[in-house]
């Protein structure tokens, strides 16, 4: 199976993206990776679920191969230019699954607002944007101006250690073409501007449940998590799951922050499992709206603010 490569201008950006299968059997599934990562790390499973969809696996600004422009790269941002790629590459009135794995699901999460019309379904896989924790080392990267203005000479090797941190799960060709992708000019800075967006040295700033009542339906949505997780911990899917009625956890034994990798086959099947699900299906075509619990809301709020 042939791997396409493109490349758009998008709102001033140049966006490149990676591509897989030709069914319109099914809708095409949108895969958006984490922080300081792109493409390839969705390279394990794209050729087992293009069998019979289309799948597009797109760098976001600032990451791989796209463009790293001089921007605020606030995830409302990041949105945005998705947002409108995606109308750019679909049909008029089509509709995808998405799946955003870590600051890739907080991206995700942002574009229910900018395009809700658009995700079908909707896959939060070790995601951000639902509590305060998360690992030290990113509260760290949010310090102003350190990493923007002294951090690019450092940006490969902090790939490297950062690989290493979370369980060092991806091959030794990927590390080194990850590092080499990061050591590129602008992505100290693209990084930087991002973190400091979602975190500040308390935690995680931006959360889904601020904005949930903005939503007056919410697509079909499944939170994929690593049961030892150490840089967003399991228990910000049990908060999404109490705070939002039908959610579908799928817990990953002895897994940290990257299933995908340590977990593919068992990742796969639970994909599957929830992209085709009758129940999943029937929901979305009923329009049944997935009600915000402003009292269950509050308390997760309240509970974020006081870590």
């Amino acid at each position: 199976m042939r791997l396409l490569h493109h490349f758009a201008r998008v709102e001033g950006v140049r966006l490149h993206w990676a591509e897989l299968g030709e069914s319109t059997a099914r809708p095409p599934l949108v895969l958006l990776h984490g922080l300081h990562d792109y493409y390839r790390t969705w390279g394990q499973l794209a050729p087992r679920l293009a069998n019979d969809r289309r799948v597009l696996m797109p760098d976001l600004p600032g990451h791989g191969l796209s463009g790293r422009p001089d921007a605020s790269y606030r995830l409302d941002w990041y949105a945005d230019i998705m947002a409108r790629w995606l109308e750019m590459v679909l049909d008029t009135g089509g509709v995808v699954d998405v799946v955003g794995h870590s600051f890739g699901g907080g991206v995700a999460q942002m574009m229910l607002l900018h395009c809700p019309k658009r995700i079908r379904r909707l896959v939060l896989v070790s995601s951000g944007g639902l509590g305060r924790e998360i690992a030290w080392c990113l509260r760290l990267a949010s310090i102003p101006f350190v990493v923007e203005h002294l951090g690019q000479p450092f940006m490969r090797l902090g790939t490297r250690i950062a690989i290493k941190a979370t369980g060092d799960v991806v091959s030794r060709e990927d590390s080194a073409r990850l590092a080499a992708m990061n050591a590129q000019r602008g992505s100290a800075r693209a990084f930087a501007r991002t973190v400091q967006d979602i975190i500040d040295w308390r935690g995680q700033r931006r959360c889904f449940f601020e904005r949930a009542d903005e939503l007056s339906k919410l697509p079909p949505i499944a939170a994929f998590w690593g049961d030892r997780d150490t840089v967003i911990p399991y228990s910000h899917a049990e908060a999404l799951a109490e705070a939002v009625d039908g959610v579908r956890i799928t817990r990953f034994k002895d897994c940290g922050h990257y299933p995908h990798h340590e977990s593919p086959d068992a990742f796969v099947a639970a994909l599957r499992g929830f992209l085709d699900s009758r129940e999943a299906r029937a929901a979305c075509l009923h329009g049944r709206a997935r009600e915000g619990r402003p009292r269950v809301l509050a308390r997760h709020l309240a509970t974020a603010a006081g870590v």
